[in-house]
């Protein structure tokens, strides 16, 4: 019976669709070497929970798994309606034929008990069928804005079933890039329906993105090379000063209209 219940959830999930969407720089990371060689993959160990060994290490739990305490939507006083707690997990809640424009008290969250400037975070996360969602950080909130306008975000993508996908360049839309500016190299995310574990480190400008255990992409902020790379993206028509990214900013998970699920959310300040 227990394995019959299993695989009827298994194929609403799998069937279960989201409307399909209608980054490389060579710099010296060197001071967050230590970090990665330490790094672990952050799937391992209880969900949402910290071990006594992160609690010395310094790491805050971002998510309890039972309520969205800490979390609200950005630009509001609330925690949107289109999220929701379900099953250890955060979940966004796709609306059928509808992107998050349209969708009814949707929007971006954002973790609002700190603003980060130098720090390591780590979550999984899963994506629906077509989906598209990600993960901002440094971001500002800014009223009239959304929070892409001045954040920078790891993509979160179904890569087989999303046409973002081919679109950008190189790859820079899927799963772990730098969103529209660099490709997450390896591509490893992990078919629709299983967990992803990411890690975000920011160190003085530094930053390196990891997906499934292994270090897809390192850049620097502030630098010529990063002007140049911006100057020749999409984000100045949108922030003329997008390549001034903040030293310190906010958390945020993007709801772009899609089912998208997070889990084991923990930071440490550097």
């Amino acid at each position: 019976m227990k394995g019959l219940l299993f695989g009827f959830v298994l194929i609403l999930f799998l069937t279960s669709s989201c409307r399909q969407g209608t980054k490389k720089v060579t710099v010296d990371t060197s001071a967050a070497k230590e970090l990665l060689d330490n790094a672990a993959c952050c799937d391992k160990g209880p969900v949402n929970q910290l071990t006594d060994a992160e609690k010395a290490q310094g790491w805050e739990l971002m998510f309890n798994g039972s309520d969205s305490a800490g979390w609200r939507g950005y630009n509001k006083d609330h925690f949107p309606a289109a999220w929701t707690v379900e099953n250890g997990s955060l979940r966004c809640k796709s609306q059928e034929g509808r992107g998050e424009a349209g969708k009814s008290d949707g929007g971006d969250i954002i973790y609002s008990k700190k603003v980060y400037s130098n720090f390591d975070i780590r979550l999984e996360w899963k994506i629906s069928v077509g989906g598209n969602s990600g993960i901002f950080y440094l971001g500002r909130e800014v009223p009239d804005w959304p929070i892409y306008k001045s954040a920078l975000e790891m993509a979160i993508l179904d890569n087989e079933k999303n046409d973002d996908a081919s679109r950008g360049k190189d790859g820079n839309r899927k799963a772990g890039s730098l969103y529209d500016l660099i490709p997450a190299n390896p591509q490893n995310a992990r078919p629709v329906g299983e967990w992803n574990s990411v890690e975000i480190i920011v160190l003085q400008g530094k930053v390196v993105h990891r997906q499934n255990g292994k270090t897809i992409l390192e850049y620097e902020l502030w630098t010529p090379a990063w002007k140049e790379l911006v100057k020749n993206s999409k984000f100045p028509g949108m922030n003329p000063d997008w390549d001034n990214i903040a030293k310190e900013g906010l958390i945020g998970l993007q709801d772009h209209g899609c089912d998208v699920w997070f889990r084991n959310i923990k930071i440490r300040a550097l």
